[in-house]
């Protein structure tokens, strides 16, 4: 266990080391010199660098967003299955549209409408996880060095998706009420009058990955139309939208504007991520571009998967099943909140109304990356928050998870970590504040002290 948190230590903590680029014709990489530019953008995310630890049973995981599949009742989901290779098997095993299978199109239609949202089935495009829809829309609206605007902080996967496209990310202002209105426009018009080009906003209205919050109703027309007047396309990633905790469904934005809105879902998060079916609804043009493009880069999503989809969403009371996710997750979230109330007092934190995340910021001098490996040395692993910042910033913030352990294993993981946040600062009471870069104490009580390792 240590060897491993050192490792995962020292490739956090020196990221420039890990990413060095090796000679031509060296043995780790003979083709160095043959990528091109944009590859530069392609890095580790910190969340995949901590799976091998956190899937380890000593260790309480606290990062990882994997839905609870356990809750799914497996014995219905294996007969649909049985049935549906047993009556549609050549045309499941079988390339398939483009575009998606028309059936399941339709049957989207119907999970968007809780939503809110009315829209044609032609204005749907299928993908293989709405992390591939993230990815084509990027790809057909972004040219090296166009600006795309996303909250603070921002869900890592996309922040991954816009640095292989060479995109620069603008962050705008969040509070506990989601992305602030007057931060968007004034960072719009700042970019504008240093001649940037702006392409479109990211955002995770509902239920933010790795926020927490939730963009109030008072503010959702008000970015619309913001982002119209300025000619911005709006990106509403939504995978969290049916998992709120009280009342209905948040309306998506995309309910208020077909025209300036592109819509991504998925079904991972309500049903099974490991099928990989999602979607994009984009206004026509826009969606006649996707479909070119998920042609060319898989032919077409894949048939299995979708009529899998189909087949659950059409014998399955998939209704119902959304409500045991509700009250499960709203469960673990409890425990979270409450144990966080009874031994973190020194920090604060977002309550969320739905979804897998809350959004925790340390007491002032601490260091969420630097602290670590001391974490998985005490058997519980979280993500730092500078995954969710272009920018590396977020020293103070984690983000931690509830969707996954039992709420007792929860209540033991906000045991230990609190125990390890306690360490940390005793450590900053006697050698003083960290250096971010590093990690390292740097000063005790005023006076320069020896370099102190922290993790």
């Amino acid at each position: 266990m240590t060897d491993t948190a050192d490792q995962l230590s020292h490739a956090l903590a020196h990221p420039a080391a890990a990413l060095r680029e090796p000679s031509l014709g060296s043995r780790l990489d003979p083709w160095v010199k043959s990528y091109a530019q944009r590859t530069a953008g392609m890095t580790t995310s910190e969340i995949r660098a901590l799976f091998s630890v956190a899937s380890r049973p000593e260790v309480v995981s606290l990062a990882g967003g994997m839905p609870y599949l356990s809750a799914l009742p497996m014995d219905t989901v294996a007969a649909t299955v049985a049935q549906m290779l047993a009556t549609q098997g050549l045309t499941a095993l079988q390339y398939g549209s483009g575009q998606g299978d028309p059936t399941l199109r339709e049957q989207i239609l119907e999970v968007m409408a809780l939503e809110g949202i009315s829209a044609h089935a032609d204005d749907v495009m299928v993908t293989t996880g709405s992390q591939q829809a993230l990815d084509l829309v990027t790809r057909i609206f972004i040219d090296p060095g166009d600006v795309v605007l996303a909250e603070a902080p921002s869900y890592v996967g996309a922040l991954g998706v816009f640095a292989s496209y060479q995109a620069e990310v603008a962050h705008v202002a969040s509070d506990n009420d989601g992305l602030v209105p007057h931060a968007l426009e004034e960072r719009i018009r700042g970019l504008l009058a240093s001649g940037k080009r702006i392409k479109f906003l990211y955002t995770v209205p509902n239920f933010h990955n790795p926020a927490g919050t939730t963009l109030s109703p008072q503010r959702r027309p008000q970015i619309l139309e913001i982002c119209q007047r300025h000619g911005i396309l709006v990106l509403e990633d939504n995978p969290y939208g049916l998992l709120g905790f009280d009342g209905e469904p948040p309306a998506a934005m995309r309910s208020l504007s077909e025209d300036g809105v592109v819509y991504l879902g998925t079904f991972s998060k309500t049903f099974a991520p490991g099928l990989r079916v999602g979607w994009a609804l984009a206004p026509h043009a826009v969606r006649e571009k996707l479909v070119l493009a998920n042609e060319s880069a898989i032919l077409c999503p894949s048939a299995y998967a979708q009529m899998t989809v189909s087949a659950y969403l059409a014998t399955c009371d998939w209704k119902a099943q959304i409500k045991v996710y509700r009250e499960l997750y709203r469960e673990r979230r409890d425990a979270m909140i409450e144990s966080l109330s009874a031994r973190l007092p020194q920090a604060s934190w977002t309550h969320p109304e739905g979804g897998f995340y809350v959004w925790l910021t340390l007491p002032e001098g601490l260091n969420a990356k630097a602290m670590l490996p001391r974490a998985l040395t005490e058997r519980v692993a979280y993500v730092p928050g500078t995954a969710f910042f272009a920018d590396g910033t977020g020293h103070r913030n984690v983000r931690l998870s509830y969707c996954y352990p039992d709420p007792d294993r929860i209540r033991e993981g906000v045991r230990r970590f609190a125990g390890v946040v306690q360490s940390e600062l005793e450590l900053l009471e006697t050698f003083g504040p960290y250096d971010v870069t590093t990690g390292r104490a740097v000063r005790s009580r005023g006076v320069q002290s020896p370099a102190v390792d922290l993790s």
